[in-house]
């Protein structure tokens, strides 16, 4: 147990450190090597990763129409309808995101207005390492679907046999993505920047992935004009205040939820009550014994804390100095501590309200920043694939009525041709129209 009063200002820093990501150097350099050959080689580069790193041997990095087909029927039903609850849940929350434009006149003969349309294509990276995840396919395929992506891309990394999840396939059908590619780590990003024979570029990729996929999205989002990426990631957090009230046993259960994700993740419980602590820390013990990824939850556990705050005021600002990703408050006065916590990716608010809700069936998105990134990045939504865009529609008197505030300012600025622009047009005389005119009535004339 840390008790927060205690520590100095440099070791509460310390004690809400996130685990380094090891060997940068080295790590940039080797996903740059695997950019470079995908740049270089195309399809080529990626069936000899593939086979590399995934240790199968393909002819097609397409998933075939047929495999589709046997998910589909090999799936059982209460697995299918699992999947398909979910869909109709992340569905709900993500349609009522649909955006308006917004029209204003600023002024007389002054009209601005904020326009919306989807981003054209899209590529959404599913990982597949220790366990397939079709809640990722449906976080990224309704948004998708729903923006109105023109093209939606599915990848992800094939087993040994060289198929993937018939979970994973039956997810993508639902949202009615229909290509797919059985490639993953960060060359399977890389061609979904660059692009290869097989495989056409996309504008801007989603997902999550270890940490050559997170550097893979960093370097490409930077060099390759035009593409861009979801939002920067890191290991999996989670950060619990909980009051004398709480649940030790829902407590515990909630920190190994994010612990078992990877031995790099982290998980953080503040509480006013030491004997809570004291609790969830027996409960803890308890509970890992029984977990079939009890080593990876033990090693996450090593880089977690248990810390007490004096009140829960105080824990309020020690989470938002953190900034998780995922934020449990297991409090009787929720109302009153959720005015006063921020910097959260995703919060979840009451006892029974599990965090593995909002990773799966709730409605809400899964995809949040992580590594302190909450503080300045959203959530992922259906705006995400979508781009905002203006429009302007001025009138001669419209023009004329901003005439002299535009001449003061580009003056100041020394941009005399941004001011002529303006200048000639104001100072335009009916003629100008007449002759427009004229040229109008004549190019419709020569129309057949």
């Amino acid at each position: 147990m840390i008790i927060w009063q205690q520590l100095s200002k440099q070791q509460q820093v310390s004690t809400l450190a996130r685990p380094a990501i090891r060997d940068n150097q080295v790590l940039a350099q080797n996903v740059k090597h695997i950019i470079d050959a995908v740049r270089d080689n195309g399809d080529t580069a990626l069936l000899d990763f593939t086979q590399t790193f995934d240790r199968v041997t393909l002819d097609d990095l397409r998933l075939p129409e047929s495999q589709v087909q046997r998910s589909v029927n090999a799936l059982s039903a209460e697995r299918k309808q699992a999947i398909q609850t979910a869909y109709e849940q992340i569905k709900a929350f993500h349609n009522a995101q649909q955006f308006q434009d917004i029209i204003v006149e600023t002024r007389p003969g002054v009209t601005c207005q904020l326009k919306s349309e989807p981003i054209e294509s899209v590529g959404l990276y599913i990982p597949a390492g220790s366990a397939p995840l079709p809640s990722t396919v449906l976080m990224l395929g309704v948004p998708a679907k729903l923006a109105g992506c023109e093209r939606v891309v599915l990848v992800c990394p094939p087993d040994k046999d060289g198929n993937l999840a018939d979970e994973i396939i039956y997810a993508a059908s639902v949202c009615g993505i229909n290509e797919i590619y059985r490639i993953g780590g960060a060359q399977a990003i890389a061609a979904l920047a660059l692009g290869t024979k097989t495989l056409a570029p996309v504008n801007k990729v989603f997902g999550p992935g270890n940490k050559y996929v997170t550097e893979a999205k960093k370097q490409l989002s930077q060099a390759v004009p035009g593409f861009a990426i979801d939002m920067p990631a890191g290991p999996s957090e989670l950060l619990v205040i909980a009051d004398a009230g709480a649940n030790p046993v829902f407590v515990a259960a909630d920190l190994l939820s994010q612990a078992e994700h990877g031995p790099d993740s982290q998980v953080i419980l503040l509480s006013d009550s030491a004997q809570m602590i004291e609790a969830v820390s027996n409960e803890l013990h308890t509970q890992i014994s029984t977990l079939p990824r009890k080593d990876i939850a033990e090693q996450a556990l090593e880089q977690s804390r248990l810390i007490l705050c004096a009140n829960l005021d105080e824990a309020a600002a020690v989470s938002n100095l953190y900034g998780p990703e995922h934020l449990s408050l297991q409090v009787r006065d929720t109302d009153s501590l959720l005015n006063k916590v921020r910097n959260a990716g995703s919060i979840f608010v009451g006892d029974y309200s599990p965090e593995s809700a909002g990773d799966y069936a709730s409605g809400t998105n899964h995809v949040l920043p992580t590594y302190g990134y909450s503080k300045v990045t959203s959530s992922l939504s259906l705006a995400d694939f979508s781009r905002r865009y203006t429009v302007q529609t001025l009138t001669k008197p419209g023009l004329e009525s901003l005439a002299q505030t535009i001449i003061e300012l580009t003056d100041a600025e020394g941009l005399d041709a941004h001011q002529r622009a303006v200048t000639l047009r104001v100072d335009a005389d009916a003629s100008f129209n007449d002759a427009n005119d004229a040229r109008v009535k004549n190019a419709e004339g020569r129309q057949p």
